[in-house]
């Protein structure tokens, strides 16, 4: 199809729109970051008078910002790990085998993601507590109840994706290992997971992404020594004032993980993601 020269001039428009949509955030975030305090607190200005990378060193004293993000890394990584583990291994069979309840049980898995994470708030928390109270573990105010909270949240769209992306996988590769004498966990081990691993990346950086920016759980399961970066942004702001520099600084610099996972498995993204959304 021929590309009309309108069209092509509402193309153009539409994305230096979209561009400009998504850097100026971007460079407001940069450029407060590096002026200094008196100078934020005064009218916004796109060029600054003069640059600061004090902020960049305070943000780690003004808050136990490192001890927030040792909390982050602990809990989003074994949550994520946890994810794939226990994903992968609900996809298999969803995939391979025919069971009574496979159609009840994936429309169930798929179903909970449509309800708002705060429903899950309150009976959380009460189970929580009544599992501290039967157990002697604590899952309030550490790192357990927040990461079976981020796996259970991850696992519906995990398996989902997973479960398409192996039905997607030709069942000879499988058939051929095992007539070699390999059983099915070996076939999953040693011929599924690294033709999947597209799949695999794509469900772990959603995972990932996901547990790293929550905040709403994060704010009633963790305590002073357990808090995650996402609640702990909010202390550089006090009733009198916002160290709005520390903050922006702040908020880059834990960013950076995030964009550094996006772009090493950014070229999985796109195949993992469309493999397994038709079969």
């Amino acid at each position: 199809m021929n590309e009309t020269r309108g069209f092509r001039w509402f193309r153009r428009i539409v994305l230096t729109f979209l561009t400009v949509f998504t850097v100026l955030p971007l460079y407001v975030l940069v450029v407060t970051s590096v002026k200094p305090l008196e100078n934020v607190r005064g009218a916004f200005t796109w060029l600054p008078d003069r640059v600061t990378l004090q902020p960049y060193v305070d943000m780690w004293t003004t808050i136990p910002l490192a001890r927030y993000l040792v909390n982050s890394l602990i809990v989003t990584t074994t949550a994520t790990v946890l994810a794939l583990v226990v994903a992968v291994l609900a996809a298999y069979p969803l995939s391979r085998l025919r069971f009574r309840g496979k159609r009840l049980f994936s429309m169930t898995v798929l179903s909970t993601q449509m309800f708002p994470g705060i429903l899950f708030l309150l009976p959380l928390f009460l189970i929580f507590v009544r599992l501290e109270d039967l157990t002697g573990i604590e899952f309030t105010g550490s790192y357990t109840g927040l990461i079976i909270t981020y796996l259970t949240f991850a696992l519906p769209f995990s398996i989902w994706m997973l479960a398409g992306y192996f039905s997607a996988i030709p069942e000879g590769l499988e058939e051929a290992a095992m007539i070699d004498g390999t059983g099915r966990i070996g076939a999953l081990v040693r011929v599924i997971l690294p033709v999947a691993r597209p799949g695999i990346l794509a469900v772990g950086v959603f995972a990932f992404i996901t547990a790293w920016g929550e905040v709403l759980f994060a704010s009633v399961l963790t305590d002073t020594e357990t808090r995650t970066l996402s609640i702990g942004l909010k202390l550089y702001t006090s009733q009198t004032d916002t160290l709005w520099n520390e903050l922006l600084a702040a908020s880059l610099t834990i960013s950076l993980p995030v964009v550094v996972a996006f772009m090493l498995v950014q070229r999985y993204l796109v195949s993992g993601l469309s493999a397994g959304a038709v079969k």
